[in-house]
């Protein structure tokens, strides 16, 4: 799925981004609004993970939907 369509369907897959990354609040998912970088440093910041591993699972993310 690309970024825009990411951006198009924001709303329906916050349950989905919940579900896989639970320490992530409705104010991180309304912030991002769409924006995957913006979500990668939400990753990173709250699972206290690398960047390069917070990118890889969000593009992992983005192959399943």
């Amino acid at each position: 799925m690309n970024n825009d369509r990411i951006q198009g369907n924001w709303k329906q897959l916050t349950g989905k981004i919940k579900a896989k990354w639970g320490d992530l609040t409705d104010d991180d998912l309304t912030r991002a609004e769409g924006n995957t970088e913006y979500l990668v440093g939400k990753v990173q910041e709250r699972y206290g993970i690398a960047r390069d591993e917070a990118q890889r699972q969000v593009k992992e993310f983005e192959r399943t939907l």
